[in-house]
């Protein structure tokens, strides 16, 4: 039976375009123009795919992901986004999305997204310990590459330090630094290296589902439970469970998790026997974990339970020297995949590379060089293939005149500016609200 895709977009020729293509390819393309016309179809319809803008005229794209996510865990999202809205896709991604495309969109990369989904629902239902999509292998993915920078020489060495103990971690940092790949190298480097490594996306989890997903079901435990299941922690007995954002989890799964990790032992959900599981935790997050603590959406004795070591994982743009490394590895894996023989990038392009901020960091520059493999007729791909956006200013004009004075000054009358709205003087300051607060510490800026 074909697979089923849901394209949904507002612009309607575009829709229709992108359903004849795939038609031609051997899908069964079904178009939505509004969130509200998309969320009535997923409710009565299970799809395999569900590709969507992620900007729509009556919601967005996060809204019709979450509805598909609640109808199907099994279905994969992709998000069409513009330049602008990659920082909402990368956090969509965090939430379950499969990927993120960006405009002006190339009907084969979309093919290769799309296939590259299904391979994972088919590898996720082709085993019975990983019965859904907040669960993934990582055999797919890329390899963990070493960098040369400062950063990657300290990231190394405390990945080095930590691999062959037993000890909990927590990886820090934004989307699209490499947490996982950074966890994959701890169990790699392990003495649990050749045992189970089971990587659980927290924000992809229902929290009604939740304790079947973590700890599995007996058949006929609640409705829809049509047979046995096997949990994450099960899955991964005598490896490591990684929990990539756990920050999502809800208050009350919080406790489950808690439990479960201090006493090592996991009950089924319609089940009267605990079974010992002997795992590894390392969970990562792109939040403030200890704000979240201070704040009571997190709970402090689970945060201590799986910080007992942590790592900062870099963002793209502090690991310079790193920078051609990765996009040398990353073109190596797209000639790979898309059977191309593109050699190398033009100088234009690698001073590009080097002063761009890289805003989704190791994942947006892997599908900026995928993309422009794909667009490359010669031998090195030039600015002309790359994403227009890339090349145009990336700072307001208000934010570098704003730095041309010294930062504490910058920061003071950015806030005075936007009457102490923080999130406002970070987008004036070209940061993020976590850097503004540390520097509002660092300072001693009282509001």
């Amino acid at each position: 039976m074909s697979p089923k895709i849901l394209v949904i977009d507002d612009d309607t020729s575009f829709c229709i375009m992108l359903k004849t293509y795939l038609q031609k390819k051997g899908f069964e393309v079904t178009n939505a123009f509004t969130a509200s016309e998309a969320n009535e179809l997923i409710r009565n319809e299970a799809y395999d795919v569900v590709l969507t803008d992620i900007r729509l005229p009556d919601s967005d794209g996060l809204d019709v992901m979450k509805s598909a996510k609640a109808a199907s865990p099994k279905t994969q999202v992709i998000l069409m986004t513009g330049y602008t809205d990659i920082k909402a896709a990368v956090n969509a991604m965090k939430m379950g999305a499969f990927d993120y495309v960006g405009k002006p969109i190339n009907p084969d990369e979309i093919l290769h997204t799309i296939q590259q989904s299904l391979k994972k629902t088919a590898k996720s239902d082709g085993s019975n310990l990983e019965a859904s999509p907040s669960a993934k292998s990582t055999g797919d993915e890329v390899s963990f590459v070493k960098g040369v920078s400062h950063h990657s020489n300290k990231l190394h060495e405390y990945i080095t330090l930590v691999a062959p103990t037993n000890m909990s971690v927590l990886i820090m940092g934004d989307s699209g630094t490499g947490k996982e790949y950074i966890a994959h190298s701890i169990h790699s480097q392990s003495k649990r290296g050749g045992k189970p490594f089971v990587a659980v996306d927290c924000g992809a989890i229902p929290k009604d589902l939740a304790s079947s997903e973590f700890f599995g079901h007996l058949k006929g435990s609640f409705t829809g439970a049509v047979n046995d299941k096997t949990g994450h922690f099960e899955a991964a007995n005598g490896g490591t469970i990684f929990l990539d954002e756990v920050g999502n989890l809800s208050y009350e799964v919080q406790v489950q998790l808690l439990r479960a990790l201090q006493e090592r032992k996991v009950k089924p959900v319609g089940s009267n026997t605990e079974f010992k599981v002997d795992i590894r935790v390392i969970a990562a997050t792109n939040e403030d974990l200890a704000e979240a603590v201070r704040k009571g959406d997190f709970r402090e004795d689970l945060f201590h339970r799986l910080n007992e070591f942590s790592i900062q994982a870099p963002r793209l743009s502090e690991r310079k020297n790193d920078i051609m490394i990765f996009a040398h590895h990353f073109l190596a894996e797209a000639n790979h995949d898309l059977e191309r023989e593109v050699a190398g990038f033009d100088e234009e392009v690698t001073q590009l590379f080097l002063s761009y901020d890289w805003p989704g960091n190791l994942r947006e520059m892997k599908n900026t060089i995928k993309r422009s493999v794909l667009l490359t007729r010669s031998g090195l791909i030039a600015t002309a293939v790359l994403p227009q956006e890339m090349s145009l200013p990336s700072v307001s004009e208000e934010s570098v005149a704003l730095y041309k004075e010294d930062e504490e000054t910058a920061i003071r009358k950015a806030l005075d500016q936007t009457n102490f709205n923080k999130s406002k003087a970070a987008r004036l300051l070209d940061i993020d609200r976590k850097t503004l607060y540390n520097k509002l510490k660092l300072y001693n800026i009282d509001l």
